[in-house]
């Protein structure tokens, strides 16, 4: 009798639609363009064929739940084949019923995800069952779909047994008696004992046997999962195909496959991030083989595809008081046949208007992956730069020899030898600087995205022993930065992104130190709002009256911004930017400070948001050409 009410009352509601529908035709039939004339003024799209032709309103799709959870119509629609289809604007009658029908499986999977195993499923087009209407007789148009369901009582475990597990291993939560007796948890159970298993080498781990019986008489559910672990595997040949230009000795070699070690996902995974990171290919699959081989190890299928060796860019910056940057580089993937990345890039910066003078830089680099070790990847690196300043004018040369260690995606380290030669003119001769140094430092980084972070951190460390020769000074410079995220609000709209670095040199005095390890503060990358170089110090050059330009010998450089998502793609930015310099060692002696706010826009792209910040100075210097200063670049300040 229940059952009998429950299908009266749907008849009732489709019989009231069906009144309505026919009054509103009806109404309309002296102007039967009418109803379509105020779709166009609400700017809603009718319902056309391939050719054209109106053949009514937009499709109408309602969810109504009897007796049960209403939170269940959002998952149904985001599930829903006919959804799906009137989003791409398929919604003649034949879309329409093609996609009903499939609805009903999609539907009942769902309700049985959620522990729902009596559900009652009616689809309606326009008032009649979708299942009853045939694929041929189709309908033109339809107005309306309606989708009703009867969830039924929500079924409990009472039998939710799994077994055999890796030791040390439970079953998930969910999946225990008298817990909802959902279809996804008992998979989530399964699927989870046996990468449980897989954890501990057992590859082939797999549901033997699997019983599930349901009680409809008391909505009770019974589970029994039986798992064959299979025994411990080994890691078997390496089968690799697809390259052409990369030797297969070095393939096999950045690969760093552990052929002869016990089976592990995680080192499987390891060698895919090695072979992505090495920037040859473009497509990489690791297949596992079907059957184990006599004594128990696996062979692995490798499939690569390898990209354009060749590969062109440029960039821009334009500051309305540092002027214009451009830069362009030059790339090769495999030079040498064994994956080695080269690279040309120069630039010119300072490109002004109302002055000719500008900056030069040229570098090339030659990176070789797996050299030493799968995760250590060895470089050449060499770096010529002229530097023209209102201060000071700067010749520099460096060339390194040097490694980078990537202990995991998050965590890395480099290592280099490197020699260090700058002529610097402060407007009274040339003064010369020659270093041997051995930089290194090591990165964590936490964020969730690296062009555009919303949550998470950056942490950097850096510690470079130098020893100068002839006049230059020895010492060490240490320096540290961290970043920090944190978002709030729906959708993560509100970023609070703070930045704090800190640095300084230790051992000889301001003017014995080679000018690459002091600090200048001021411009796009440090204090907006304030020149570029704008904060240093003048440190008097003997008895004579000229004064050397310089940068500070210790530095603390903090910035917050507070990003807001203003729509999905266009965001809004406040910002802060302040530092300070001492003209000794140890953040000792005379300081000197700047900060600056203001105000920017981001648009998101593909390869990261566009970055445009207006900025005035806090604290206006004499070396502050304007108390406004405009910058354009690509990515987030920090």
């Amino acid at each position: 009798m229940q059952q009998t009410a429950k299908v009266a009352i749907i008849a009732m509601g489709l019989a009231t639609v069906v009144v309505v529908q026919a009054a509103a035709q009806s109404a309309s039939s002296s102007n039967p363009f009418a109803g379509l004339q105020r779709l166009f003024d609400r700017g809603e799209k009718p319902v056309t064929t391939e050719d054209g032709e109106v053949l009514g309103p937009p499709v109408q799709l309602d969810f109504v739940i009897i007796d049960g959870q209403e939170s269940l119509k959002g998952p149904l629609r985001n599930s829903s084949l006919v959804a799906a289809a009137l989003a791409e604007d398929r919604a003649t009658g034949q879309d329409v019923l093609a996609a009903a029908r499939g609805d009903y499986a999609r539907f009942l999977g769902l309700m049985y995800d959620e522990g729902y195993f009596s559900s009652i499923i009616n689809i309606t087009l326009d008032g009649v069952e979708a299942a009853e209407i045939a694929p041929l007789d189709a309908p033109r148009y339809v107005g309306r779909v309606l989708v009703t369901i009867d969830p039924g009582p929500q079924f409990r475990y009472a039998r939710a047994d799994i077994g055999q597990l890796a030791p040390g291993t439970r079953p998930i939560e969910p999946y225990g008696v008298g817990k909802i007796a959902g279809t996804g948890y008992i998979k989530r159970a399964a699927s989870t004992a046996i990468s449980d298993w897989r954890n501990v080498s057992h590859a082939k781990a797999k549901v033997a046997s699997q019983e599930i019986i349901a009680d409809h008489n008391v909505s009770k559910l019974e589970s029994n999962i039986v798992l064959n672990p299979g025994p411990p595997v080994t890691f078997g040949p390496l089968h690799a195909t697809g390259n052409q230009r990369l030797s297969t000795r070095r393939l096999l070699k950045i690969a760093g496959y552990p052929e002869g070690e016990r089976f592990s996902p995680e080192k499987l995974e390891q060698v895919r991030k090695r072979l992505r990171r090495s920037g040859i290919f473009s497509a990489i699959t690791l297949v596992e083989a079907e059957t184990l081989n006599p004594d128990d190890s696996m062979d692995v299928g490798l499939t690569v595809v390898e990209q354009k060796p060749r590969r062109i860019g440029a960039a821009f910056e334009i500051s309305t008081t540092d002027g214009a940057m451009v830069s362009a580089y030059w790339l090769h993937r495999n030079l040498l046949g064994g994956g080695e990345r080269f690279r040309i890039e120069a630039q010119v910066s300072d490109i002004k208007a109302d002055t000719d003078v500008r900056d030069y830089s040229f570098g090339m680099r030659l990176d070789r992956p797996a050299t030493l070790h799968p995760d250590i990847t060895g470089y050449i690196d060499l770096d010529l730069e002229e530097e023209s300043e209102p201060e000071y004018y700067e010749k520099s040369a460096a060339f390194a020899l040097g490694f980078n260690y990537y202990r995991s995606e998050r965590l890395t380290a480099d290592i280099a030898l490197k020699f260090q030669y700058a002529k610097v003119d402060y407007g009274s001769g040339f003064f010369e600087f020659s270093t041997v140094s051995l930089p290194s430092s090591v990165t964590w980084d936490r964020r969730d995205d690296r062009y555009n972070a919303k949550k998470g951190y950056w942490l950097s460390g850096g510690f470079t022993p130098f020893v100068g020769l002839k006049d230059t000074g020895s010492g060490a410079q240490i320096l540290g930065e961290g970043r920090i995220y944190r978002s709030m609000l729906q959708d993560e709209k509100l970023t609070f992104a703070g930045r704090l670095r800190a640095g300084t040199v230790i051992g000889p005095d301001i003017l014995d130190v080679q000018p690459d390890y002091l600090f200048f503060e001021g411009g796009g990358g440090s204090v907006r709002g304030h020149s570029y170089e704008s904060l240093g110090f003048r440190i008097p050059l003997g008895d004579s009256d000229t004064e050397a330009y310089v940068g500070g010998q210790s530095v603390v450089n903090f910035s917050v911004e507070g990003r807001y998502q203003v729509r999905p793609k266009i965001g809004a930015v406040v910002f802060v930017d302040a530092a300070q310099i001492w003209d000794e060692g140890a953040w000792n002696g005379n300081t000197l400070w700047e900060a600056g706010a203001g105000v920017g826009v981001r648009y998101d792209t593909p390869i990261g948001p566009i970055r445009l910040d207006v900025a005035t100075p806090i604290n206006p210097s004499d070396n502050d050409a304007s108390r406004v200063q405009l910058y354009l670049g690509l990515g987030q300040a920090f």
